[in-house]
């Protein structure tokens, strides 16, 4: 744990979150290494998006696998400065700022129209540590990435690369190794981001009131 990676997590979206229900989701993060920012889709198809995105060094597809479910979602990175984002924050710089060309180009393609990215809101930080290690008797790295929600709650998921082609094999292998050290794949799951924003929503209405 001393070797973790510590990180601030921040959503964009609107107060009722109708950029993540369109299937978008807009994040910037804080770490030791400097800011970064992500322009997300899930669900996404890989073969229907477009050769220049696929071919792009900025953007990956990743497999999220929970009990009954597998979904693609693609990534489109960017880098940004730990200041740009607290600024952001503190309304004192806007939230497009902090993208790059490529990034606000995919988010005016896919998100709702007439949503520009300076009408979005902050919700956030989520507190999260990282941390990459290769299990013993396990081929491959494991990327643990425990999140701490405000309300106490925590969400652990564990994640792995390697090459499109071998995608499903090594989510089989992955999932043996797991059950075999007792972990149950069965109990409830979700993505840290669709826990993240559903807190806040909850947090927004219950504000409210």
């Amino acid at each position: 744990m001393l070797n973790a990676e510590l990180r601030q997590i921040i959503f964009f979206d609107t107060a009722d979150l109708k950029l993540s229900r369109s299937g978008v989701v807009v994040r910037a993060r804080r770490t030791p290494k400097g800011g970064d920012t992500v322009v997300k889709l899930r669900p996404v198809q890989p073969a229907q998006l477009s050769k220049e995105l696929r071919r792009s060094t900025s953007f990956s597809v990743e497999v999220d696998a929970m009990r009954g479910a597998v979904v693609c979602s693609g990534s489109l990175k960017g880098r940004t400065g730990n200041d740009e984002v607290k600024s952001v924050l503190q309304g004192k710089r806007s939230i497009r700022k902090l993208f790059s060309s490529e990034q606000r180009a995919l988010y005016r393609k896919y998100a709702p129209k007439g949503l520009d990215l300076d009408s979005l809101r902050p919700f956030g930080p989520v507190n999260a540590v990282k941390l990459k290690w290769t299990p013993p008797s396990f081929t491959r790295a494991l990327v643990a990435e425990l999140w701490f929600y405000p309300d106490g709650s925590r969400l652990l998921e564990l994640s792995t690369k390697c090459r499109p082609m071998k995608a499903f094999h090594v989510l089989a292998e992955t999932r043996i190794f797991l059950k075999k050290r007792g972990l149950s794949l069965n109990g409830n799951q979700q993505t840290k981001t669709r826990k993240a924003l559903e807190y806040f929503l909850h947090e927004n209405r219950d504000n409210k009131k």
